[in-house]
């Protein structure tokens, strides 16, 4: 039996970006940072980040239908469908089924939901705010708009593939 181990190779040596330039990291890293000052409210409201986005999503919109509301939240449509239920027997959201087609539903905000995100909305905004004063006002609103031409970009790669080198 050897005990010998295998040389680490060196960072020179991996075809790749060092992991302190990787992207996804950094957007990970970023998003803990910012998602720690909001989580202290949500647990006061006892909803979890998942739950919070849905209502969030919901917002302002008559009602979405599950696939919709997964794609806005980002979360997977059975992750949606499992999340659904609570926050209807909290009487947060209210599901109805579509007209046109019994299978699918819609899902909507319902006045105790609409209650919650307006209860919630002052300690969200003072996090918005001691960011906004730490890194400037001007400086979040332009790396909210780089990070939405960062996600148009993808898109469009993801569309119309380059080869790889």
């Amino acid at each position: 039996m050897s005990t010998e181990r295998p040389a680490a190779l060196a960072p020179l040596e991996l075809p790749m970006r060092r992991f302190g330039h990787s992207l996804p990291m950094a957007l990970l890293r970023a998003r803990e940072a910012v998602m720690r000052h909001f989580r202290p409210g949500l647990r006061a409201h006892q909803v979890t980040e998942q739950q919070w986005r849905l209502l969030r999503a919901l917002a302002g919109h008559a009602g979405l239908e599950v696939t919709e509301l997964a794609s806005r939240t980002c979360l997977l449509a059975p992750s949606v469908s499992r999340i659904l239920p609570d926050l209807e027997a909290r009487g947060l959201i209210a599901r109805r089924p579509v007209a046109c087609d019994l299978r699918r539903s819609q899902v909507a905000l319902t006045p105790a939901g609409l209650r919650l995100l307006a209860a919630h909305a002052p300690q969200s905004e003072c996090v918005y705010q001691a960011l906004e004063e730490r890194f400037g006002a001007a400086r979040l609103q332009q790396l909210l708009q780089l990070l939405h031409e960062l996600e148009q970009a993808a898109d469009d790669l993801q569309r119309a593939p380059r080869p790889m080198r």
